[in-house]
């Protein structure tokens, strides 16, 4: 609720919670007006159907900000209590009239996922998920299915569902039987695939075995960092092709390293958060564009420049470990699934091949009080309300040309697992995150020949067929160069000095990093 990405899986229904009915007369809590006491109301709320002999909470939401306020620290516009209000009436739905009953993988889903659609609706901040559950559960494989769960599944703008906003993958071994899960993949994409024996046990896979990641309990959103239960990840990107020379990149690579290694050395606000963190040292140094190295330079280049930069990060990890008297790092890359990002850098995502090839939509959501949106529909981008929260939010799509050589669709579904296999084997020590689009037309058959013959050459995986067939607002549409171009030639520029006039007095810098934006300060003149 602090607005993170989070893992998460539905194993507390195995330790047999049971439901009470709260006591009465309810007790009143006044909600701070910060993300603190957004969290606090909620906790409160859960316990009192968990724990025996407690009393039901009402809330007094009157000192939350109004919607369209200004955050002057986190930044934006406040959503107002609204999104908040309607986390707790649903929350108390899934417990009221359930005294005596168990809690269930489904209402554990149920309130994470709706936790996530709470924060994103609240001034439209990140929240990403991921959903660890068994390969033997069909409830969590149906769960998003519209035919079984139909009211989590839904796209109804006026009782829109829950159930997108978590990835969910399956926890297996090497050698487990994946037949039950093929036929969904195939459809839908999900669940995702998690192999926690290879996690713990390897590095990266060319390397032998050395159980460093034992006590990994699951993985972030994105699946390209395992973690222990209250493990952060401390994640840093590079970019392969804005090199010169092999030489080149490993001098990024020590900048890079320097950065995620540094922000281990910082402590959180949670002790146990803090004890994980200074014993695992966990770093994620990422590199994007590998796809296109790959594309233009060749896979022996782009294994040389893997295995060698690895090489040199281990050892700066053991020289400045030592000389800064802390641990060396259990993990030190990885491949994040990247995003907006890469395209700001002119880049392939980490190891995919662009999602629209030369030409795209990049869909970016927005909330509704947001100043820049009445400028986006004036200059006549393409503006629509979000499917999830259309009350709050607003999806604008933008144009973009790349410099792909290929695009996703051109590229089939085993050489995409190729690319990852060997990012997993020559490069990252953790994971690499990759979601395999594959043509549902053509490729539905390969997926399960993909999933054996990669069976333990891989930490995760996951799949997504290709094209707007299955989810509605994706965030890549693959475009025409004439579609690219007609749409180019409808927009008007925007001048967005104006946006926030008034506010940059107010507001106060955070110290570090919030979301996916940091504040330098830069210091003249000895000030």
């Amino acid at each position: 609720m602090l607005g993170v990405g989070v893992g998460f899986d539905d194993k507390g229904a195995d330790k047999d919670f049971t439901i009470y009915e709260p006591k009465l007369p309810p007790v009143t809590f006044q909600i701070p007006d910060t993300r603190e006491g957004w969290v606090e109301s909620v906790s409160m709320l859960i316990n009192s159907y968990l724990r025996p002999e407690q009393t039901i909470c009402d809330f007094d939401y009157s000192i939350i900000r109004p919607a369209g306020e200004p955050i002057k620290i986190f930044g934006g516009t406040a959503a107002g209590p609204d999104p908040l209000i309607k986390l707790h009436d649903h929350i108390r739905r899934i417990f009221e009239g359930r005294a005596g009953q168990k809690l269930t993988r489904v209402d554990i889903a149920d309130i994470g996922n709706l936790i996530g659609v709470c924060v994103v609706s609240g001034n439209v901040r990140r929240s990403a998920e991921l959903l660890m559950g068994r390969l033997d559960d069909k409830t969590f494989l149906n769960l998003k299915n519209s035919k079984v769960f139909p009211e989590r599944n839904s796209y109804d703008a006026k009782a829109p569902g829950w159930a997108w906003m978590s990835n969910n993958s399956v926890e297996v071994n090497v050698g487990s039987n994946l037949d039950s899960i093929i036929d969904g993949i195939a459809l839908n994409g999900e669940p995702g695939v998690i192999w926690m024996d290879v996690t713990r046990k390897y590095g990266r896979l060319a390397d032998p075995i050395n159980n460093k990641d034992w006590r990994a309990a699951g993985y972030n959103p994105c699946a390209e960092q395992s973690l222990e239960s209250y493990e952060c990840c401390t994640l840093v990107e590079t970019y392969l092709n804005r090199h010169d020379s092999i030489e080149d990149f490993k001098r990024t690579l020590k900048f890079a390293y320097l950065y995620a290694k540094t922000v281990t050395l910082l402590p959180t606000h949670w002790e146990e958060t803090n004890a994980i963190m200074q014993r695992n040292r966990r770093i994620g140094t990422s590199i994007s564009g590998v796809a296109n190295f790959a594309d233009n330079k060749g896979l022996p280049s782009l294994r040389q420049w893997m295995d060698e930069g690895y090489t040199t990060i281990q050892s700066y990890d053991k020289g400045y470990s030592e000389w800064l008297g802390i641990r060396e790092s259990i993990k030190t890359t990885t491949v994040k699934p990247s995003g907006t990002v890469s395209i700001l850098a002119g880049e392939s995502p980490g190891v995919h091949w662009s999602v629209g090839g030369q030409f795209f939509l990049r869909a970016i959501r927005f909330g509704n009080n947001d100043p820049m949106l009445p400028l986006f529909k004036m200059a006549q981008y393409k503006v629509e309300p979000a499917m999830e929260s259309p009350d709050t939010t607003s999806v604008v799509y933008f144009p973009v040309e790349s410099n792909a050589k290929r695009s996703e669709k051109d590229v089939s579904i085993y050489e995409k697992v190729a690319l990852a296999s060997t990012a997993q084997r020559y490069w990252s020590d953790n994971s690499v995150s990759v979601t395999v689009s594959f043509n549902p037309e053509t490729e539905s058959k390969d997926v399960g020949t993909v999933l054996h013959l990669y069976d333990g050459q891989l930490k995760t995986i996951s799949f997504l067929p290709s094209g707007n067939t299955v989810y509605p607002q994706m965030p890549y549409t693959q475009i025409t160069a004439e579609e690219y171009e007609q749409y180019r030639m409808t927009l008007f520029p925007i001048d967005f000095a104006g946006v926030y006039a008034g506010m940059a007095s107010d507001a106060v810098g955070e110290a570090y990093c919030t979301t996916d934006a940091c504040e330098v300060k830069l210091i003249k003149d000895n000030q």
